[in-house]
């Protein structure tokens, strides 16, 4: 610790004694620690409870409050400073006690001042690194807590419901779903919420490691248990005692491993290799696979009573294809994260490669988009990342989910049926009449939900189309009297709402094709 860390240190001083209070004060002082000064137990718990007290050096006897009641009432604070007891010459039954209650360090009477500063720096390393590590562990967790998890579709939401049920609980949870999904996000994110989220969480890929090894790597091993077993080595359940195990590719595990498993997960033992006896332990199994397994113990190839020793809670993750709301904020996080690591003023998307990116059903599920973005950044020579950007398969590839992709930019049924009669009509190069047939519409319907979108990008008001009043009902007698009437000559039918056209006469007089004068061809001949 360096002169300006201790400045900015806060030691408090508890002595009745004002001529050791004195010399605490001068000899601290002078090391460059900022020191406070307490003639008494209760004027000490006070100045603790005040906050900022990084250390107390304190005396045990004192007339107000005994120095062992005041240690125990210092540690019922937060954060609890740390704690270096003083006690008389020979009282080292009091100095015991003392470390029981939680003093960090004691110093005896008469004591050499060189002492008590190397007893101050090392309370205070220790308190440093303590505060460390419990900075790690926030920044470890950090990435695990729901509100950092990105996931606002319907389905992700569904997951972070269960999760949160499950915060008190240390029931054994098998995690399914496609490859990619983020299972063992998922898995960190249940042991980080849960009362074990301060012990270890040790993961191990099954499918990653033979047979041969795997018993070793996840039971241990005594030295001499092999040839190269030189020494005594703790197994993966040990590491992980009070608190999470996590088998990934759980379907992979040979029916001797399965049966081995099933023991330890059962009676909550294990005997390492070349051990005499078995070892307690307690751990909570997490597993997780993409394989069907009811239809592996069908075939035979995965043990039943395993099955349901895993199977406690069942979290099943959907595919992207299935939460296709979630993949732009995807692709905006990974954007963030590549132009971090490689340093590229890369921030965003164009339109064009958003809408390529919605539309691609993602078979490798979160991490083919992590890879695309991540490859993406890496190849982009502009501040947006376009289409070139991405890879073919994702350029030339569509989603045979149209609706997924509509879904996930949010259009409504009105705006999705418009879009496709536009690429309809594009992809026929602006023929109405085989656009038509293509869609299925009568040619006049298509003219008319043209003409709509015409008027409403116009602003103009909306045509009535309300059907007209039914007409009167005729009589029999009425009918009846119509039939003797002379015949009417049928008028010439007219079009009440004509369309403009310019009539063009064919060659030799056989006919005239009249063309719209907008020039949109009516022919498909033409």
């Amino acid at each position: 610790m360096d002169r300006a860390d201790r400045a900015r240190t806060t030691v408090l001083v508890v002595e009745d004694d004002a001529a050791m209070r004195e010399l605490l004060y001068e000899e601290l002082s002078d090391e460059g620690y900022r020191v406070e000064l307490a003639s008494g137990g209760r004027a000490g718990i006070a100045r603790v409870k005040e906050g900022g007290v990084d250390l107390v050096v304190t005396d045990v006897k004192m007339p107000d409050l005994d120095g062992l009641d005041a240690l125990q009432e210092i540690r019922t604070v937060e954060p609890a400073p740390h704690v270096i007891v003083i006690t008389a010459f020979g009282s080292i039954e009091t100095a015991i006690k003392a470390v029981k209650l939680g003093a960090n360090d004691y110093i005896t009477k008469p004591f050499d001042t060189d002492v008590l500063k190397l007893a101050v720096e090392k309370a205070l390393d220790e308190r440093g690194l303590r505060r460390e590590v419990a900075r790690l562990r926030r920044e470890v967790a950090r990435p695990y807590r729901f509100e950092n998890i990105i996931g606002k579709s319907q389905p992700m939401q569904d997951v972070f419901a269960l999760i949160r049920r499950l915060g008190g609980s240390a029931a054994n949870v098998l995690i399914t779903g496609e490859s990619g999904t983020g299972k063992e996000l998922i898995a960190r994110a249940i042991h980080f919420n849960s009362p074990r989220g301060k012990r270890p969480f040790v993961a191990v890929n099954c499918a990653a490691i033979p047979d041969t090894l795997l018993e070793s790597e996840l039971f241990g091993y005594k030295r001499g248990a092999f040839t190269d077993a030189r020494t005594d080595r703790p197994g993966m359940f040990v590491e992980a005692d009070a608190g999470t195990l996590f088998l990934d590719e759980i379907g992979d595990l040979s029916p001797s491993l399965q049966a081995k498993l099933l023991r330890v997960i059962q009676e909550r033992e294990i005997r390492p290799l070349g051990a005499q006896r078995p070892e307690k332990v307690d751990v909570r199994v997490l597993s997780a696979t993409n394989r069907d397994l009811e239809q592996r113990m069908k075939e035979g190839a995965f043990r039943e009573d395993l099955f349901y020793r895993l199977n406690v809670i069942n979290l099943v993750l959907p595919s992207l294809r299935d939460r296709p709301e979630d993949i732009l904020p995807l692709a905006e996080h990974f954007l963030g994260e590549a132009a971090v690591r490689s340093g590229k003023r890369v921030a965003a998307f164009t339109a064009s490669a958003l809408k390529i990116l919605t539309s691609y059903p993602w078979p490798g599920n979160v991490r083919e988009l992590e890879n695309v973005v991540e490859r993406a950044v890496a190849l982009a020579e502009s501040s947006e990342l376009g289409v070139d950007d991405l890879p073919p398969q994702v350029r030339e590839r569509r989603s045979a989910d149209v609706l997924a992709g509509a879904l996930a930019r949010n259009l409504t049924l009105a705006e999705l049926e418009r879009e496709y009669i536009a690429r309809v009509l594009s992809a026929e190069g602006g023929n109405k009449t085989r656009a038509a047939q293509r869609l299925g519409l009568d040619r006049k319907t298509l003219y008319r939900k043209l003409e709509e979108y015409e008027r409403a990008d116009s602003g103009e008001p909306a045509v009535d189309e309300t059907p007209p009043a039914s007409l009167p009902e005729v009589s029999a007698a009425a009918v009846s009297r119509a039939a003797t009437l002379p015949p009417i000559a049928p008028a010439p039918l007219v079009d009440p709402n004509p369309e403009p056209t310019l009539d063009l006469p064919l060659p030799r007089g056989e006919a005239t094709v009249r063309i719209p004068r907008d020039r949109l061809v009516e022919d498909d001949d033409k």
